[in-house]
């Protein structure tokens, strides 16, 4: 039996303060990547949403608010040219940082991330990058395990927004009855 597709109320549901015009925006892509990626049980999406709901602010930045002058020289995100962490700052909803993510993303994508690494904010590729990254970690498998701290650890590098993360992660699973 297939599961129904999560719905644009479903988004708000899950991210009250998202704006409404911006989810009905995301909302084919997000269904397109989450067939793409088979993010495809009630359970890897409510890990997927909430997630991706923390790192863009409830949906509504596709792109990080600060300037990206803290990766400078961030050879372990191979931001090895001047001005790398700058062109090569969180975009997308999961966020992917840096040279190396933005050329192992476009490589995948088939897009040229590297001289137009603007266009990771555009919703399509937003959501499909959130996908290859979810998708490259293999993070469904920690979806299936219900395993959080790992998922986020993976995604964060750390635990930052763990409380945050929690409470979508605890709404999404209300909102698509898991």
């Amino acid at each position: 039996m297939a599961i129904p597709p999560v719905s644009i109320d479903n988004l708000l549901d899950i991210a009250p303060y998202a704006e409404p015009a911006q989810v009905r925006l995301l909302h084919p892509h997000l269904l397109q990547t989450m067939v793409t990626y088979e993010i495809n049980t009630p359970l890897r999406q409510a890990h997927f949403l909430a997630q991706v709901a923390h790192e863009s602010g409830s949906f509504n930045y596709l792109e990080e608010l600060a300037s990206g002058e803290d990766y400078e020289g961030r050879i372990d995100l191979g931001n090895v040219q001047e001005g790398d962490g700058v062109r090569f700052k969180g975009r997308g909803l999961i966020q992917v940082t840096g040279r190396h993510n933005y050329r192992s993303c476009g490589a995948d994508l088939g897009i040229d991330l590297l001289a137009n690494p603007t266009r990771l904010a555009d919703p399509d590729l937003a959501c499909l990058s959130a996908g290859w990254f979810w998708n490259r970690e293999h993070l469904n498998r920690l979806a299936d395990e219900d395993d959080l701290d790992n998922i986020t650890l993976t995604i964060n590098g750390g635990y930052n927004g763990y409380e945050e993360r929690r409470d979508f992660l605890e709404v999404a699973k209300q909102v698509l009855q898991v």
